[in-house]
């Protein structure tokens, strides 16, 4: 028997070698490619933030006159009283305000029930029922404003505040829907039947069970439909007569030049927003905990 030397006994054949080069090849080409994802990612992300940025730092501006679009100075006088130096801007806020409150109420309670229905039950038109919300969902908002404007129209239904309210209410209806059945699908249907076997009747089994574990999804689709009611501008136009909303308010003044109360309005609404959003996922970590 031939003894190996000790430089053969330590040479690796090139068939266990090659192998494994290719795997740090591999390797190395995936940690390129998940760096410049991450990257790409940020990239969007400040893009798509930028003017949201641009607005908040233009808030605390001081310019001369209605054109606020260059930096003048650092000021809060924005933020105080002369917040409020054009009355009919605060009457469009609070019409857009009241809108998207009413509108994500109704959309809330209807939508959860509709939710409920598609996410549990078996039915006749169960595929055209989903095919209808998915369907206002993807529906260009063109298409939405001009039946509604139609629908209004021929029931001669005057144009104002409670047409804006039910047109926001059914686009935002689908929202809530999609949201609340898709949590209502992942749902473990023998909590529901513990409950009814411990004597629980339908409406208890309902608020003690069901609407804790659907909670999340109830409170998601509530989010979006807020924030999709109080900017929407299409759909509003064609419906609101002669009521304006903030989003109508600012595209009229346009041509006049926007005051920095506009950018100050515009911040707070996406304060109160982060806030809400962060809140909403804090209690969905907690839940799931």
């Amino acid at each position: 028997m031939t003894v190996l030397d000790s430089p053969e006994r330590d040479r690796v054949p090139p068939s266990r070698s090659a192998p494994a080069a290719a795997r740090t090849r591999r390797r190395r080409r995936g940690a390129w490619a998940d760096r410049l994802l991450h990257a790409w990612t940020w990239a969007v992300i400040v893009w798509l933030a930028l003017p949201i940025a641009v607005m908040v730092v233009f808030s605390f501006n001081d310019p001369h006159g209605r054109f606020n679009i260059s930096w003048v100075g650092f000021t809060f006088k924005w933020y105080g009283p002369d917040l409020l130096d054009y009355p009919s801007l605060t009457t469009a806020l609070e019409n857009s305000l009241l809108v998207a409150v009413s509108a994500t109420v109704l959309s809330v309670v209807l939508g959860t029930l509709v939710g409920l229905a598609l996410g549990k039950y078996r039915f006749r038109g169960l595929g055209a029922a989903n095919l209808v919300q998915f369907a206002a969902i993807s529906a260009p908002d063109i298409v939405l404003a001009s039946s509604l404007l139609s629908f209004f129209v021929t029931l001669r239904i005057p144009l104002g505040l409670p047409t804006i309210i039910v047109a926001h209410t059914m686009f935002c209806l689908s929202f809530v829907a999609v949201t609340v059945r898709a949590r209502v699908l992942g749902l473990d249907r023998s909590l529901e039947e513990a409950a009814r076997d411990l004597g629980a009747g339908p409406w208890s089994t309902f608020r003690l069970v069901t609407l804790p574990l659907i909670f999340p999804g109830v409170l998601a689709g509530a989010l979006l439909a807020f924030a999709i009611s109080i900017d929407d501008f299409v759909v509003t136009s064609f419906v609101s007569g002669s009521t304006q909303t903030f989003p109508l308010w600012v595209w009229s003044a346009t041509r006049n030049g926007l005051p920095p109360q506009v950018d100050v309005l515009g911040t707070l609404i996406f304060a109160v927003g982060l806030v809400a959003v962060v809140v909403s996922a804090l209690l969905g970590r907690r839940s799931a905990r």
